[in-house]
């Protein structure tokens, strides 16, 4: 009797912290559990005891601030980090969505389910059937590679059809698309030429012109937007350099405010020096953006305490005097790049973005304008290559034959076309929500983890790609469709912060504090006086703690019972249910597992590179999982896209679970790790990777015709050129398609001893002669295999140099 009561008090006790009724409600709750219990069980007068004590330091407002709260202020306020001007403003700027959810360990199903997938405008879908088509066929990556430079037709057509003016409002002439508009755009193009989507992606990313439009005063809107949408204006953004790449608000070059002639009148300017390395479109730049430090040591700005002023943006012509441009760097692919620098460049003050009122708030600014880049345009080239990938590697597994087999049979051939396939599903369904997201605002963690996985899992797709492929993909020329995408890898990874630095630091980094319901709150109530911030502090921190201890109870139960009973949305399907409530507890788990590590480590996480990055794994492949829900449910239904999103979302929370696993596997403190362990995954690990007969499945669809096949080609520029890179593997695949049961029959034939003829021109007339295959088969035939021995060739030149 004393064991059950024990135990439906601590289930009691649970039930409260788990539903977080109001502090009061619980504990009289608690109180008339635990009395009722005495009743039968005269010995729960122990635990009564001790629970009134802790009860009524929390109820009391005086011994709870006393005994508890002001104790862990004090603390915290010791332990708490000095925080930097640029990590305040990136962390106030942009932000949260969907991924918010996710981090709190509740995920609001019915929210995300009215979640709408991004669709085209009429002008969008316009736009795409035909200024951006017309584009693409006038596109030939291997004479691009040949001249290092777009032809004089590309970029007449990038000016003329406004592909520089993408972002910017109708009323300066731009073309003002959504954010999904211009990733379909770019992956559209990059499906062609990665080195024209390049070109097109920087004035529509990071740079003057979103800069401009957001921040940039009515007199510098007139004058530089309408140039900058009809491409008579081409713009770069000078912001990395020698000595600060990744870490870009480390920049040491500087402006200092003084007074200088500037078109024959003597007026208060910048002095500016800079030594930019690694800047798009800066050889053929007509308009440069800079970012630099700026310092005002005689108050000429108006404030005559102020010197240091940090990070400004500024916007200068290219032609400016002392400004020095034009030479290019060589990043393995031909699109223009190159060095931007100048000594003791003069411009006036209102040649800072915003004006003189935007002084120092370049930081802020860049940080909340590189959702683009992060966003839309990068993992618009890694969707555009993995799409690509599907398509053409998955024909060509279907076209070469070794030891008599189609290599895309091979299980070891397809272990890798299915991660290819199951890839190329995940960025498309990646695209749509990420994309829906920026049109709702700029949230910095999504982009962030958009960007990181978008290219990493290109680096993947296209890798495998090349290992079907082999020879054909290694040797360059104008047959070569997997090479350029290859050649790219290493531009997609490093821009807009290198991966790693992106993985390890920024998306927990940020999503710990931005995506937590109480951190930055506590943070914000720590930098008060302290008797101010002691008021603001303690209401929050209960909070915190009351979501402490109902997501740990809520981990365990979900634990023991596989989170059967937890809540999904309304709209659930037979096949999506179950991937939710895997959802619900991989999100209580991460929830608990950043709690812990911020309680325990608290500054000390940010050197703690290793265990950060997990947590963020953790958080974007459930982000990464709901992207595929929802894409699922939004398209039509087969068995393909079921087959498509099953190996996709087991991938996706697998990695999510060995992350976590890892993290506890690995927290400093040994003996709380294992704890954690236990508590969130008490029956050990829950999800298991893609099994081999899903393997298999994916392996033999990326090969056939499919729904999921063609919604990717859709999305593409797929040629039907026999004579084109991509038009020579995919129009010898769609004769495969449509003489393929011939063609098995007469290879089945040989291999069997029915046909005797060597030659296989004389093969086929035998297999008509003996009624293995009719007549009418027989040119079809001959032309397959003229066909299918061209489409295997590489190119081989005169000579190289």
């Amino acid at each position: 009797m004393m064991l059950l009561s024990i135990v439906l008090y601590l289930v009691l006790v649970a039930a409260v912290l788990m539903y977080r009724p109001p502090l009061l409600v619980g504990s009289l709750l608690v109180i008339a559990g635990t009395l009722l219990l005495t009743v039968f069980e005269s010995g729960m007068w122990w635990l009564l005891l001790p629970t009134l004590a802790v009860l009524a330091i929390l109820n009391v407002p005086e011994w709870r601030r006393r005994l508890l709260v002001a104790p862990v202020y004090e603390l915290l306020r010791k332990a708490m980090p000095p925080m930097s001007d640029t990590e305040r403003e990136a962390l106030e700027a942009g932000t949260t969505w969907w991924e918010k959810d996710l981090f709190s360990g509740r995920p609001d199903w019915e929210r995300f389910a009215a979640i709408r997938p991004p669709r085209l405008t009429e002008r969008e879908q316009s736009f795409m059937d035909n200024e951006v088509e017309q584009l693409c066929s006038r596109l030939n990556e291997w004479d691009v590679q040949e001249r290092q430079d777009l032809s004089p037709e590309v970029w007449e057509s990038l000016r003329k059809f406004g592909f520089f003016g993408l972002i910017i409002p109708e009323s300066f002439g731009g073309r003002d698309f959504s954010p999904y508009a211009q990733s379909r755009i770019m992956s559209k193009i990059a499906s062609r030429s990665l080195t024209a989507a390049v070109t097109a992606m920087v004035p529509n990313s990071l740079g003057p012109g979103e800069l401009l439009v957001k921040y940039g005063t009515e007199e510098q809107k007139q004058r530089w937007l309408p140039g900058l949408a009809d491409g008579s204006e081409l713009p770069c953004f000078g912001l990395t350099g020698p000595e600060a790449g990744s870490d870009a608000g480390a920049i040491p070059d500087l402006g200092v405010v003084c007074k200088g002639e500037f078109e024959g009148s003597e007026v208060i300017g910048l002095r500016l020096n800079f030594h930019k390395r690694w800047i798009t479109l800066a050889p053929v730049a007509t308009v440069v953006g800079l970012a630099f430090q700026l310092r005002d040591p005689d108050g000429l700005l108006g404030d005559p305490d102020k010197v240091d002023y940090g990070i400004t943006c500024a916007l200068l012509p290219a032609d400016h005097p002392g400004v020095e441009a034009g030479r290019r760097h060589n990043p393995g692919a031909p699109f223009m790049n190159g060095p931007v620098m100048g000594r003791d460049v003069f411009i006036p003050v209102d040649w800072i973005i915003g004006g003189p009122a935007m002084a120092g708030k370049g930081w802020r600014m860049l940080i909340e304008c590189l959702g683009a880049g992060r966003g839309v345009s990068l993992p618009s080239l890694a969707t555009a290559s993995a799409a690509m990938c599907y398509l053409t590697v998955g024909a060509y597994a279907r076209i070469r034959r070794q030891f008599n087999l189609e290599v895309g049979k091979f299980e070891g051939v397809q272990e890798v076309t299915a991660e290819i396939a199951a890839g190329a599903y995940t960025l498309e369904a990646m695209r749509e929500l990420v994309t829906r997201g920026l049109e709702e605002g700029t949230p910095a963690v999504l982009t962030a983890m958009a960007k990181y996985h978008a290219t990493e899992r290109m680096r993947v797709l296209v890798n495998h790609g090349m290992d079907v492929v082999g020879g054909r993909g290694i040797q360059l020329g104008p047959r070569n469709f997997l090479g350029p995408a290859y050649h790219s890898l290493p531009v997609a990874i490093t821009v807009e912060g290198a991966n790693i630095l992106t993985r390890s630091l920024m998306i927990f980094g940020q999503g710990a504090i931005r995506c937590h319901p109480y951190l930055i709150d506590e943070m914000e109530s720590l930098a008060l006086e302290p008797d101010e911030g002691l008021d603001v502090f303690e209401p929050i921190f209960m909070g915190h703690l009351g979501h402490i201890a109902s997501n740990a109870v809520r981990l365990l139960w979900y634990g023991l019972g596989g989170a059967l009973l937890s809540p999904v949305p309304g709209n659930a399907n037979d096949f999506s249910r179950r991937w939710y409530q895997r959802i619900n507890h991989l999100s209580v788990a991460l929830a608990t597992c950043a709690d812990v590590a911020l309680g325990v480590l608290g500054g000390e996480l940010k050197r703690r590179e290793l265990l950060s990055a997990r947590l963020g794994d953790a958080h974007s492949q459930m982000l990464i999982a709901c992207s595929i829900l929802k894409y699922h449910v939004t398209q039509p239904a087969s068995s393909a896209a079921d087959a498509h999103a099953a190996y996709a979302l087991q991938q996706a929370l697998y990695s999510a679970q060995q992350a976590l696993l890892a993290y506890c596997d690995n927290f400093p403190r040994r003996w709380l790790g294992l704890l954690l362990r236990i508590i969130s995954f008490p029956l050990g690990r829950a999800l298991l990777p893609p099994a081999d007969n899903l393997v298999r499945q994916l392996g033999d669809l990326i090969m056939e015709p499919n729904p999921v096949r063609e919604a990717l080609a859709a999305h593409v520029y797929l040629s039907k050129d026999p004579e084109d890179a991509v038009g020579r593997v995919e129009t010898t695949y769609q004769l495969l398609l449509s003489v393929d049961e011939a063609w098995q029959t007469v290879l089945h034939a040989r291999d069997k001893g029915e046909l005797e003829a060597e030659d296989f021109d004389a093969a086929l007339r035998e297999a008509v002669d003996k009624g293995l295959i009719r007549e009418q088969d027989l040119e079809p035939l001959r032309e397959y295999d003229a066909r299918r021995f061209d489409c295997l060739l590489t190119d081989h030149f005169e000579q190289l140099g």
